[in-house]
């Protein structure tokens, strides 16, 4: 029997096999060997070693600074993602342009930019420094300078998440709660956030794992004082300087953790997501 001809728009079956092997290949040696590395370094002397390491107590504290700068930062994000998405996407005002320019700031800035910042504003020497020590208020080299600097880092990625759903949505469910007389607060918390709700929560762990990785901006404003300011990827990289190396792949290897899981909840949140969109383009 003849085979029918490709179509036009058709790959051919070798420029498939070929895109794949090169989609594998990259996968493999820019995911699957470095996590491959840091776990079997972290495992070379042994779990007790690996255990012993991660629960020294400078460790743990950069584990508790870790999850508490994000526990701090990714909600008070989430409130100005979820804010600047329903202005922009629901209104109409002068600077909307601006705004959003304005929101997409810290994808072009260097971390390490950002940092300086923040030292040059809040540093003993910076412009509110005199003020604030006056008023005995540590802001660098203190939690409050690593929060700020991680808030900086991150809040664009659940207003950048949210702004093209709710621009999709369109208006019409809104407008017509408010024409029927339901309050601003009412709107929002029956029909805007249900229908974003896995939007958000995707941007949230979008902007946690960020938020529990971030380097650069953290690393100028911390200080580098273990068991105070060091942040893991700050104590990683301590260990790493000081010939731990297990001590450092061992924590290197609680982050690669923390980001396998937030790989699987990805999936699962963009499974849901499409399925959800999917549901409705059919209703």
């Amino acid at each position: 029997m003849k085979k029918p001809p490709r179509r036009s728009t058709e790959d051919h079956p070798l420029v498939r096999v070929v895109l794949s092997i090169v989609a594998i290949g990259f996968i493999g040696l820019f995911l699957v060997l470095p996590l491959t590395m840091v776990f079997s370094q972290a495992l070379s002397r042994g779990l007790g070693v690996t255990l012993a390491a991660i629960e020294e107590p400078d460790a743990l504290a950069a584990v508790r600074l870790t999850l508490l700068a994000a526990a701090i930062a990714v909600p008070l994000n989430a409130l100005f993602g979820i804010s600047a998405s329903w202005a922009i996407t629901k209104f109409d005002f002068r600077g909307k342009g601006f705004l959003t320019t304005l929101i997409d700031l810290p994808f072009s800035v260097s971390p390490v930019v950002s940092g300086l910042i923040y030292v040059l504003i809040f540093g003993l020497q910076g412009w509110l420094g005199p003020t604030l020590r006056e008023w005995d208020i540590k802001v660098i080299f203190a939690l409050p300078g690593i929060v700020l600097a991680t808030m900086f880092v991150t809040f664009p990625f659940i207003a950048r998440e949210l702004i093209p759903l709710m621009t999709d949505q369109g208006r019409e469910e809104e407008e017509a709660a408010a024409s029927l007389g339901a309050s601003g607060l009412r709107t929002f918390l029956r029909i805007t956030l249900p229908n974003i709700k896995w939007g958000l929560l995707y941007g949230v762990l979008l902007c946690n794992a960020r938020a529990m990785g971030e380097f650069g901006a953290v690393s100028v404003v911390s200080g580098h004082i273990r068991g105070l300011t060091n942040t893991m990827p700050l104590h990683v990289e301590v260990l790493y300087n000081d010939y731990q190396f297990v001590g450092a792949f061992a924590v290197a290897s609680l982050l690669a953790l923390l980001a396998i899981v937030t790989l699987t909840l990805k999936s699962f949140l963009e499974w849901h997501f499409a399925e959800e969109i999917a549901a409705a383009h059919h209703h």
